[in-house]
């Protein structure tokens, strides 16, 4: 959901163009149903008595793997997938869909009932994110010092339901008129300085390149060059993949979003409507906050729940599509079907996240049609799990989970999907080891 962030040249030297590996999708084989793009066998595998898996092996800063025999594939063995739910921190992890699928065979398979919208139900979860917004600002203003996180937290994720609602009126899922949806998704986003068309533009690539290397607009895993490429921005990487990582969107947003030579031609005139919206809430809004609580209360009443907004924004996006087993590929080997089904990750949080958030961690049916509104995306996932249930991804928000993403899915590597900073720079990885320390590792 963001401007790639894994092009990390941002961190302290700003974006770069890389590479266009071009838009080609390889066609889908209707011949190879016993051929799975998902490589499972590539998986970080367990040495064991019987079989040796790939080693990685360090060489200066170059990582390198060594052909071995290969370990059973967990693909076709269910005892090994849960044993590697145990590790990863899973429900469950998916078996590989088959290269004859199509999306469009998946969208067939989903109720008609649950692509309707319904304007009271839209309107609702409206009420529902101001309601509680609201009550945020309440608490904030009456609570006693000590009670302030819990303050910011609650209204951090309220204000991050605004942000569901702009994201469902982009992808036209929220009403019938556009223009309510356009008029809409920029008010919602006002509160977060978030332009709107900018985003959804980027956001949009997202959608049609879900998990293809270097074109996807969201958490792609480091390239080797990029860590490489001088000490100071390793550091920089090193740090935000790692402990700053659930607030790396602050950098997406800042990057990706406001420069206007990033867009087409065509885009221009929208994405110009946006950032004047923005800017001027900037310069009406917070100075009048200012004005009345002071710099403390413009701390107090909008930059803390604001930071919440990014932990939950960075958290969220970093769980749908990040896991040692989830690839991505580069776009001759990809495949759609394989990327929002198999690479899509649903992750059930505390009700009270999943109430104020309007169900945006029910993600897998989200990708396999944007158009599914999010009051009918429960709906769309028990469709999925009664139709193509033994290829989800499944998981219950815990601390080995996150501890998985933040620890080890950091550098890209075509046979392994990621291989962690620690391999590669041992003596630089401090911030990962630290991470291994503090964070439980229980599920």
């Amino acid at each position: 959901m963001a401007c790639r962030l894994a092009h990390s040249n941002f961190l302290f030297l700003g974006p770069q163009k890389r590479p266009n590996e071009g838009n080609r999708i390889s066609p889908q084989s209707s011949t190879s149903s016993g051929t799975y793009l998902l490589k499972w066998k590539s998986l970080p595998q367990r040495i064991s008595k019987q079989n040796k898996c790939l080693i990685s092996i360090r060489k200066r800063g170059n990582v390198k793997a060594v052909a071995v025999s290969v370990a059973p594939s967990p693909a076709d063995n269910a005892e090994e997938r849960q044993q590697l739910c145990q590790e990863y921190g899973f429900r469950q992890i998916g078996e590989p869909l088959p290269d004859n699928v199509t999306l469009r065979d998946i969208i067939e398979t989903l109720p008609k009932k649950v692509f309707e919208i319904d304007d009271a139900k839209a309107w609702k979860s409206v009420l529902t994110s101001v309601t509680s917004y609201a009550l945020g600002m309440f608490m904030i203003a009456k609570a006693p010092w000590y009670l302030l996180p819990l303050a910011w937290a609650w209204t951090g994720t309220a204000i991050t339901g605004f942000f569901v609602i702009g994201h469902d009126c982009a992808h036209k899922s929220f009403s019938r008129n556009k223009l309510v949806e356009d008029i809409l998704g920029t008010l919602a986003f006002l509160p977060l300085i978030y332009p709107y068309e900018p985003w959804r533009f980027k956001h949009d690539k997202h959608h049609a390149k879900t998990n293809m290397l270097d074109e996807d607009t969201a958490w792609n895993p480091i390239k080797e060059e990029e860590f490489e490429s001088s000490p100071i921005l390793r550091k920089a990487i090193i740090y935000g993949y790692g402990p700053f990582r659930p607030w790396m969107s602050i950098a997406h947003w800042l990057i990706c979003h406001f420069d206007v030579k990033k867009f087409r031609p065509n885009e221009v005139n929208r994405v110009k409507i946006s950032l004047a919206c923005v800017f001027a809430f900037m310069a009406i809004g917070w100075p009048l906050i200012i004005y009345k609580t002071g710099i403390i209360g413009w701390i107090k009443f909008w930059l803390m729940p604001w930071l919440g907004y990014h932990f939950w924004m960075s958290t969220f996006t970093m769980v749908h599509h990040t896991a040692p087993h989830i690839p991505f590929k580069p776009s001759e080997e990809w495949n759609a079907a394989q990327a929002q089904l198999n690479g899509t990750v649903h992750c059930d949080y505390p009700n009270w996240i999943e109430i104020l958030c309007h169900d945006i961690n029910v993600h897998i049916p989200h990708h396999i049609s944007p158009r599914i509104p999010s009051y009918n995306l429960r709906a769309a996932h028990q469709s999925l799990q009664e139709n193509w249930g033994k290829y989800l991804n499944e998981a219950t928000w815990n601390w080995r989970l996150m501890r998985t993403i933040l620890t080890v899915c950091h550098i890209y590597d075509k046979e392994r999907n990621y291989v962690p900073f620690e391999e590669v720079a041992p003596e630089e990885s401090q911030p990962i080891k630290f991470l291994k320390k503090v964070m439980p590792n229980y599920a």
